[in-house]
């Protein structure tokens, strides 16, 4: 009897506290355990595959005939060449950082670059070899990039970013 009792007065105590805890009365002028969440605002849309139609990507991107392509709403892929041929994807990223994006290629062992494309800051980067190359642009709190892939017979580039230099003025020019 006496541990039912004591169970008791502890389970009413603790009852007490937690509802003390829970009222959303603190009392005082106390801050927000955490600040609230930003919210970012959208930047301009960048349209479908960074409104660049699939023959300016093989044309500019150097893929030859274009053997695949996959196309959402976020995103979209070209393979030229077969398996493991040459690539051109595009990617928009709502709200999301592109230093994360910086930081990422930098722990990849690339040296990003700065570059400005139409006013609006992003950088590029090649992996060592020349065969990848990533080119993302800030529009406010959203950015985009053009990635190309020489593939596993590609020959290296001097300069593999150029094309998506390229690919990247003509998404700037049209944004919406």
């Amino acid at each position: 009897m006496r541990r039912i009792s004591a169970a008791l007065v502890t389970a009413t105590a603790l009852a007490a506290l937690l509802a003390a805890c829970g009222s959303g009365d603190s009392g005082g002028n106390t801050p927000p355990v955490r600040p609230p969440m930003k919210v970012a605002a959208l930047g301009p849309f960048t349209g479908e595959c960074g409104n660049v139609t699939d023959d300016e990507v093989r044309d500019l991107g150097g893929l030859g005939q274009i053997t695949q392509t996959f196309k959402n709403s976020v995103g979209c892929n070209w393979q030229g060449g077969g398996i493991d041929g040459p690539t051109v994807t595009f990617a928009s990223y709502r709200g999301s950082p592109i230093e994360r994006e910086r930081a990422w290629v930098t722990a990849q062992g690339r040296n990003p670059e700065a570059v400005d494309v139409g006013g609006h800051k992003g950088f590029q980067d090649t992996d060592p070899q020349g065969l990848i190359c990533d080119f993302a642009v800030q529009l406010g709190d959203d950015f985009f990039e053009w990635s190309t892939y020489a593939g596993s017979f590609g020959r290296p580039s001097a300069n593999p970013c150029e094309k998506n230099r390229k690919l990247a003025e003509l998404t700037v020019q049209r944004l919406k």
